[in-house]
């Protein structure tokens, strides 16, 4: 919801309390990846970033810095306009290999975007096996707000990867703990979803999420190792609960 006391969003008028009102006005990212940051200053905190071709939909500007939403997933912050184009073109392939001149799930929507047509694919086309998404992004750098092929926390890997597969992929690890139906450890699987959940009071970064690669390891983005890992769920596990880290929950996507 894109809302503050001085000023909300149209579509939320009557539900949300605002000085003013104001209509949206979608741009979409020209670059590789862009990030998003907590507030207007470009050195406050970065907790999300904007694939090419996908869409925020601003609401405010201040000099060269807009506040919107990346309607992608959802987070509301603030971009440097700079990186932004105008509208909302509708997007014909997305990107899916790791390794090309943009990044993986970057949306496509001209006939030139510099990407290779083996490293496309039709929008609607998806994969089906969230491990192997994530094994094609082993060795990626860790580094916290990221979500792409060149860099990415541990929501972003398996937000990624849901992605990929034509999955719902929320951007942070408490809302992704919540898809799909919980599973027992004991029947642990390849693409089930693990995730730790941080001690309430945490104010952007909600837990750590990862993948199980078979029913003993995991494949994660994780600042320990500072990479995409597989890494023993034990060992995992350990660490996590040691940092305070609420005991896994465990989450099939599929039945």
């Amino acid at each position: 919801m894109l809302a503050r006391p001085d000023l909300a969003e149209q579509a939320v008028e009557g539900l949300v309390r605002a000085t003013t009102y104001r209509a949206t006005r979608p741009m979409h990212g020209r670059v590789g990846v862009a990030d998003i940051r907590a507030d207007a200053d470009p050195a406050s905190g970065r907790i999300d970033q904007l694939l090419f071709g996908e869409v925020f939909d601003v609401l405010d500007q201040r000099g060269d810095r807009v506040w919107g939403r990346a309607r992608r997933d959802g987070v509301v912050g603030w971009m440097d306009a700079g990186v932004l184009a105008k509208g909302a073109p509708l997007a014909t392939h997305r990107v899916a290999a790791s390794r090309a001149v943009l990044p993986l799930n970057a949306l496509i929507h001209h006939d030139w975007s510099g990407v290779i047509g083996e490293d496309l694919a039709p929008v609607g086309h998806f994969e089906n096996d969230l491990v192997a998404v994530a094994e094609r992004l082993l060795g990626v750098p860790h580094s916290l707000g990221a979500r792409s092929s060149l860099a990415t926390d541990c929501s972003g890997l398996v937000q990624q990867a849901l992605y990929a597969c034509g999955l719902p992929g929320p951007r942070h690890s408490d809302l992704q703990a919540e898809l799909g139906h919980a599973v027992d450890r004991a029947n642990l699987r390849r693409g089930d979803l693990v995730v730790w959940l941080s001690a309430p009071g945490e104010e952007r970064w909600t837990g750590h999420s990862a993948l199980a690669f078979d029913g003993e390891r995991v494949i994660h983005a994780t600042g320990h190792h500072g990479a995409v890992v597989i890494e023993g769920l034990n060992e995992a596990d350990a660490r996590y609960r040691a940092d305070a880290f609420a005991a896994p929950v465990f989450r099939r996507l599929n039945p």
